[in-house]
């Protein structure tokens, strides 16, 4: 007799590896893997997040929202999902919150790194005048913590500049990490604005802090693209 395929679980990390949909265990409506968020039992029997999709084991698909996976623990649906006994922590929904803010700091660390990113307002303001092609700058970066003068100005510029350059897209404007967050990722104190310029390290980054955002925001506004698009705001 033939084993039915179980819709909740995957076979592993290693399987189906053209699947580009899955279907979220709460809301049992099938989204792009992008959009969802794997876990699996860990060997002591603990719900882990897979953020990679590298670790073995069968794996639970959840949508990649602070709400979904919050809802997840509240219904039980982990064992449900998992046919089986497991160990869910009451903040699983904040902790993977946190993993992805950490994740999005160590980008931006790296990018810094790299010589892609410029901090302070005095810089970001001369690197949006003076900086073109491959230096460009690619989006700018302002704590969510931060004054709204100085954002709303360094916007205003981006704006500007873009409209008298002909062919240059809007530059958008992250604001996912705070003050404190920022200071970490740069190696210095009180950053509130930053500007990411072209280049592999800062495309890591911009995906990250999109994928933070769609998580803080998605069930708000319902679409992952609507999420991306509040993350990186134009």
């Amino acid at each position: 007799m033939l084993a039915l395929a179980d819709p909740d679980l995957d076979n592993g990390p290693r399987t189906d590896k053209s699947a580009t949909v899955r279907m979220c265990a709460v809301s049992r409506e099938q989204r792009p893997v992008d959009e969802l968020i794997r876990f699996v039992v860990g060997p002591n029997g603990e719900v882990v997040p897979d953020l990679k999709r590298k670790l073995p084991g069968r794996g639970l698909w959840i949508s990649a929202s602070r709400q979904a996976v919050a809802e997840a623990v509240r219904r039980h649906q982990f064992s449900r999902g998992f046919k089986r006994d497991v160990r869910v922590t009451a903040t699983l929904a904040a902790d993977i919150e946190n993993l992805l803010s950490q994740s999005a700091v160590e980008a931006l660390a790296i990018a810094a790194k790299a010589g892609q990113v410029v901090s302070g307002f005095a810089k970001v303001e001369a690197a949006l005048t003076a900086r073109q092609g491959a230096t460009a700058v690619q989006a700018l970066i302002h704590a969510s913590d931060g004054a709204e003068d100085g954002i709303r100005k360094l916007d205003a510029q981006a704006r500007q500049n873009a409209g008298n350059r002909a062919g240059t897209p809007q530059i958008p404007a992250v604001t996912a990490l705070t003050s404190a967050e920022l200071d970490l990722a740069l190696g210095r104190s009180n950053v509130v604005h930053a500007a990411l310029l072209a280049g592999p390290a800062s495309k890591t980054f911009l995906s990250r802090s999109q994928i933070l955002v769609r998580y803080r925001l998605a069930d708000a506004d319902k679409t992952a693209g609507t999420a991306a698009r509040n993350s990186l705001s134009k």
